[in-house]
């Protein structure tokens, strides 16, 4: 099926023949029991390479799984509601945002809510707001893992609804026309690996687990560790002689 000659040959151990004609590789790789397979057709002349074209094939689909694998891993994206359910209702809104944006490209979606201290007693606080979120999102997404406790979170698995994202993004493209025939400007929207930098910058300063569990199992606050004597040394006598110039 290789019509071109001559090729650039490389040889089933990777080492470089060089230009010959066609006949002639296909003749090596016969008497090597190979294949001769064209790797780079686009170029002048044409690259092939001795090899097992059964086994390469084989290796070929085997590295495309790993990849799918690999990329339904990372279509997991977590997006956390603060530090607390203290979080404002406008930062809780720009979590949905970001959150709709992941589903219109296709990833699902992780949402955690985390409980502080006595937050604990109020669990159904926090539930509420994960439901209403789905509500928010019920027009693009399905519930795949109801609200689940883990530690003193609770977290909530979303998915893209294929058939309401194409029916939301074909709404999308008419309104979008619609401004653009009107004249009006389209706002520009972070690109998604701009919002993965934001969302991951949001967790980060939501930080991990806290460090009151007294105060979450037993609803009484920590015991504060006793101060030892103040040391004199690391007083500065300019900040008293301050101190007592400004009264």
């Amino acid at each position: 099926m290789i019509r071109i000659t001559p090729i650039r040959l490389i040889g089933s151990e990777n080492e470089q023949v060089g230009v010959i004609e066609t006949h002639e590789a296909l003749k090596m790789a016969q008497e090597a029991g190979l294949d001769l397979v064209e790797i780079v057709p686009d170029s002048r002349p044409p690259v092939c390479k001795i090899m097992d074209y059964g086994k390469y094939k084989y290796d070929l689909s085997q590295k495309e799984r790993k990849n799918r694998a690999k990329s339904k891993q990372q279509e997991l994206k977590e997006i956390r509601l603060g530090r607390s359910v203290k979080i404002d209702p406008h930062d809780v809104q720009i979590r949905v945002d970001q959150a709709r944006r992941f589903l219109l490209a296709g990833h699902k979606v992780m949402i955690t809510q985390r409980f502080r201290g006595r937050e604990m007693m109020h669990k159904q606080l926090g539930v509420e707001r994960l439901r209403k979120i789905v509500d928010d999102l019920a027009d693009i997404s399905k519930v795949e893992s109801p609200p689940r406790w883990v530690g003193r979170s609770a977290n909530l698995m979303i998915a893209p609804d294929k058939p309401k994202v194409e029916a939301y993004k074909r709404q999308l493209e008419k309104e979008k026309a619609a401004k653009l025939a009107e004249g009006k400007a389209i706002e520009e929207e972070l690109s998604l690996e701009e919002l993965e930098a934001q969302v991951e910058a949001q967790n980060l300063e939501a930080g991990g687990d806290d460090d009151d569990g007294v105060e979450a199992v037993t609803g009484k606050p920590e015991k504060k560790k006793a101060k030892g004597p103040k040391d004199d040394r690391a007083k500065n006598p300019i900040d008293d002689e301050l101190r007592e110039l400004l009264g």
